[in-house]
């Protein structure tokens, strides 16, 4: 295996793709099977909860939204232009300044086109990607996003965070139905276990209350209202620290490039037509100081020397100016706590790593299911059977969160620091693949930018990246160290995908129409 050419390798390793994905695909049938039949074996009959319903007055109110980012703003102009009357509440209206959320994959953007938002990423300078580049050792992989059978807009973009969430707000607030306004949400209003409104600050200072028979919760990752809501616990794997490259160009243009280095990810993207954003991963709990020059001296001696030349200079640059920023990677599982009269949603509920950028995605695609099971009602103040109804919410987004969850964090952990030397190899096996091209890549990149939202395909495709792996280390011959060393590989790969299919919830991922509340209609008494 030492003397085989690059071409060799190569071309047997193409010519096992088709044996891999049908090796793969009976893999993760029995392996479903398997788990299904354990789940429904194990499985309890639980009584279902009443709750008694509380009239009170609602100030005219349909819905009451905290927090004006993505999703809430999304949610409110989508049930605005539905006919809700809607009240938002925002921390801070001014215009954000942030290193999150500068990039929204192809997915998002379909979900921008059927809100009918699909005009807020113009006249931001926003700029279009077409697909991925990711560098290892020198070697590189072109990754295109199969984009033909959608129209050209539906290909992904990056921009300055703020100016996006500008024009979602100003495109709400253009709605007579939608108010926003300034405030702090101190708590919220409980009355017999049911959530009526909220209690908050305006921008004055003064506190007021507001009252609506559904109370949604947007309050993104810090939020402070979560703890009330839910139990899910945040975990915070690594940091990205942020630079800004100005007047330089990336090696491959319209792409989203992706160093996968040691110890971990450095990510490049353009937000305008002059300047390209730099996301530098640095694993653990706690960053190198900015204000004694550690982090400097990190960047400089661990993370220069393997930006690809193209970018190098205009890399040191961006320290040298000293605007070095940082941001915590989390992740948090969605769990789902029915409480009557309000719903969790956006960062507040669920979060992956942002290492493949599919939060906004995630997001948006929320806000489409919410406002597709809100539509058939006309009378929400019903808490008990609206909180009964909702629960189909859970279910229904589960194709689209759960594939990008899973594959944000199998992908970071794959590429992300690691003492583990089988999940290296497992890495090094699956970018591989990945640089043949085809429809191995294709793929991916479907995945990535969240046009595919298969938890099933994500999962075979993972199996098809282990088998071939684990095919060219049997070849020619199996020898004992080759069979431990696959045995080593496969260990590693149940290690990765395994948890998180469990934290996701595999019957929710994949048997979603055991769950009675999926195919649940409207009571009688809200429909119209």
């Amino acid at each position: 295996m030492g003397s085989e050419t690059q071409s060799e390798r190569e071309q047997e390793m193409e010519g096992m793709y088709p044996l891999g994905v049908i090796a793969a695909s009976v893999l993760a049938f029995l392996l479903l099977v398997g788990i299904h039949g354990r789940w429904a074996k194990g499985r309890k009959v639980t009584g279902k909860k009443s709750f008694d319903t509380v009239a009170v007055g609602f100030g005219g109110v349909d819905v009451i939204i905290i927090g004006a980012g993505v999703t809430g703003s999304a949610l409110a102009y989508a049930l605005g232009k539905d006919g809700r009357r809607v009240h938002v509440i925002e921390r801070d209206l001014a215009e954000p300044d942030k290193i999150v959320g500068e990039i929204l994959q192809p997915g998002g953007c379909q979900n921008l086109f059927e809100l009918g938002l699909d005009d807020c990423v113009d006249e931001i300078d926003a700029q279009r990607v077409l697909g991925y580049v990711l560098y290892k050792d020198g070697r590189s992989a072109k990754l295109s996003i199969p984009l033909e059978k959608y129209r050209v807009n539906v290909a992904g973009r990056g921009f300055h965070h703020g100016r996006f969430i500008q024009r979602l707000r100003e495109k709400a607030a253009s709605l007579s139905s939608v108010q926003l306004k300034q405030g702090t949400v101190a708590s919220l209003i409980k009355e017999d276990g049911i959530v009526k409104g909220v209690v908050y600050k305006t921008k004055s200072g003064k506190e007021s209350k507001a009252f609506a028979p559904l109370t949604i919760v947007c309050d993104g990752c810090f939020s402070n209202l979560r703890h009330t809501l839910c139990s899910s616990v945040v975990d915070v794997p690594s940091y990205f620290v942020g630079l800004l490259l100005e007047d330089c160009q990336l090696p491959f243009p319209n792409h989203a490039h992706t160093i996968l280095a040691d110890p971990s990810v450095v990510l490049f993207f353009s937000i305008s037509s002059t300047e390209i954003r730099c996301m530098v991963d640095v694993p653990g709990q706690k960053v190198p100081s900015i204000a004694n020059g550690e982090m400097e001296m990190y960047l400089k001696t661990i993370v220069a020397p393997q930006v690809p030349s193209e970018l190098h200079d205009a890399f040191v640059g961006a320290i040298d100016k000293g605007n070095i920023r940082t941001m915590p990677c989390k992740s948090m599982p969605a769990d789902a706590h029915l409480t009557p009269g309000v719903l969790l949603m956006g960062d507040a509920f669920n979060m992956r790593h942002p290492i493949t950028g599919g939060g906004m995605t995630v997001g948006l695609s929320d806000v489409i299911v919410l406002r597709n099971l809100l539509r058939p009602l006309h009378d929400l103040h019903d808490a008990a059977a609206l909180c009964k109804y909702l629960e189909s919410f859970y279910i229904l987004r589960k194709p689209v969160a759960s594939t990008l969850n899973l594959l944000a964090d199998a992908f970071y952990k794959l590429f992300g620091a690691s003492p583990d030397e089988a999940r290296k190899k497992l890495g090094q096996a699956y970018f591989d693949c990945l640089s043949l091209g085809g429809g191995f890549s294709s793929d991916a990149a479907a995945l990535i930018g969240g046009i595919d939202a298969s938890p099933l395909h994500l999962v075979l495709h993972f199996f098809v990246a282990v088998t071939l792996a684990v095919g060219h280390l049997l070849l020619p011959i199996p020898s004992v160290g080759r069979l431990r060393s696959s045995a080593r590989l496969i260990s590693a790969a149940a290690g990765i995908i395994l948890p998180l299919m469990k934290a996701e919830g595999v019957r929710q991922m994949f048997f979603p129409a055991t769950f009675p509340a999926y195919y649940r209609a409207p009571p009688a008494q809200l429909k119209r």
